[in-house]
């Protein structure tokens, strides 16, 4: 005896085809380099403007000790006139 069978598949019709294009995944590495520039760069900028800063405090501290100073040699040069005085006097 003989069996015989038919199997029937169906097909779609062969009128559209489908494009996959898989794009490479960088795992957002990319971005994490990003973020970590952007914060070295806004540290960079911060720490040279206190530095700045620094250097005019520094400066403005030496004026006032040069001025002090100044200062100070006019009253002995003053009071050095005034011995100078009093001595011719007698």
């Amino acid at each position: 005896m003989v069996e015989e069978r038919v199997v029937e598949v169906e097909r779609p019709a062969a009128n559209h085809t489908t494009i996959v294009t898989d794009r490479p995944s960088s795992g957002g590495a990319g971005w994490l380099i990003a973020i970590v520039l952007i914060v070295a760069v806004v540290a960079g900028i911060y720490f040279f403007a206190n530095m700045s800063d620094s250097r005019t405090a520094k400066d403005n501290a030496i004026a006032g000790a040069a001025k002090d100073v100044g200062e100070a040699a006019s009253k002995v040069g003053n009071a050095a006139d005034e011995a100078a005085s009093n001595v011719t006097k007698n």
